[in-house]
């Protein structure tokens, strides 16, 4: 089950600002006025990339702790392992769907 707060930090819900009026284009807060859209999404694919990896490595880390028994809190192992899968699944899903519009812009007749 995901934990909404989880999706939102995920996505980075509220980083978003609406231009282009009617158009519906959305636009990377801090783009800079001379078109950089795509980089602005690149980085913020790297940097969702980089928060899954975090999230892993503190899950890892929460399992090594509670199998050595240095942590006792199964509530913590509990969220760092539901945040670790949650990212996870956002981030194969963003893979998935970049691989098919790829595929699909492939196969576009000239």
């Amino acid at each position: 089950m995901m934990n909404a707060s989880i999706v939102h930090e995920l996505t980075g819900a509220g980083d978003y600002r609406k231009i282009g009026g009617a158009t519906g284009v959305r636009s990377i807060e801090g783009e800079s006025p001379d078109g950089t859209l795509f980089s602005s999404v690149f980085n913020s694919a790297v940097e969702g990339i980089k928060t899954t990896n975090a999230y892993l490595s503190d899950a890892e880390n929460q399992k090594i702790l509670f199998a050595l028994g240095q942590s006792d809190s199964t509530h913590d192992l509990t969220i760092a392992m539901q945040k670790a899968e949650t990212a996870l699944q956002y981030t194969v899903a963003i893979r998935d769907k970049l691989l098919e519009a790829y595929k699909e812009l492939m196969q576009i007749q000239i």
